[in-house]
This record gives structure tokens, sequence and C-alpha cells, in this order.
């Protein structure tokens, strides 16, 4: 069976993320979503909320074979840990494939056996990441056609409890 692994922080996924693996579940017979536990950032979602918000909109897409598990670690060590043969991971601009290109440098150096699939981004998503969503919803603007509907509805519960009863 091919197993591949698309690791992230997902703080939140958004409907580009879930494109990615949308169509990653098309290419393998088993997909899982690694959930980074402690990724360097400052997160919004607890990992247990951001584990919930990917299986819910994976639940919406009706993914049969993806699963969506937390980890810790390097990548390549959870991807031996599961079976994974691939790590896939989405492209939206230059800069990304730069950073891809590195880290792959270096997963090859540490596990030489695990492939790195890179799929395109889609193009009405090429300039939606997470950090610029939560920006943007902060500052009450409308981003529900950017993230699944489980997504939209638990960042503006999450940034309307961060704004305080006087500003509001």
């Amino acid at each position: 069976m091919t197993v591949a692994l698309y690791p992230g922080s997902f703080d939140p996924i958004t409907n580009g993320h879930l494109d990615i693996a949308i169509r990653a579940a098309r290419l393998f017979e088993k997909l899982i979503i690694g959930v980074y536990d402690t990724p360097a950032k400052n997160l919004l979602f607890n990992t247990e909320e951001r584990v919930d918000l990917i299986r819910q909109s994976i639940a919406e897409a009706k993914l049969a074979n993806v699963r969506v598990e937390p980890f810790y670690g390097l990548v390549v060590d959870y991807a031996r840990e599961i079976g994974a043969q691939t790590i896939v991971r989405g492209l939206r601009i230059g800069a990304d494939f730069e950073r891809e290109f590195e880290m792959e440098l270096m997963n090859k150096h540490l596990a030489p056996d695990c492939e790195l699939v890179c799929l395109i981004t889609n193009t009405k998503y090429q300039f939606v990441s997470s950090s610029l969503l939560k920006e943007v919803a902060g500052l009450n603007g409308y981003i529900d056609d950017l993230v699944p509907k489980p997504v939209a509805k638990a960042l503006k519960k999450k940034l309307l409890a961060k704004v305080s009863p006087a500003t509001r």
C-alpha cells in the first residue's frame, strides 16, 4: 500500500491545504495529514483544535482514505513510524520552492528512501497563507471562501474572544 504524509502546522487549514489533500488522496492509497504539535510559530489554535478542524474539513470533503494525526519531532521520523514512503507538500510561490528544496536536501540526508512530491497550489489559492488569513479575519475581513466552513466559524469565534468588550 502506498502511504503518503502531508505534514504541516495547519493553523488553521485553508482551502489551499484542503485542495492539496484532496489531490494527494487521489494519488496515494492512504494519506496521513500530520499536524505538527510544536512548530516554532505563534499558534492561534492548539494541536487538538487544529486536528479537529482538519478532521471536520476532511469529513465534509468525504475523503475516506485520509487520516489526521498529531506528531512531534522530525517529519522523516514520523514518516517512517507510519510507513509513509512519500512526503507531500504544496507550493504556492517561488519562496515555497526554495524552502521545500532546502528541507528535501536535509530529509534525503536523514532518510534517503523517503520521496518528496510537491503539488502546485490551485491559482485561486496561491496568495492564501494561514498567517494572512488570521490577520484579515482578526480585522473582520471576509475569508469564508478561503477556508472550510468549520474553520471560518472557529476563526470568528476564536478571534472574537480575543477582542475586548471595550473595543467591540
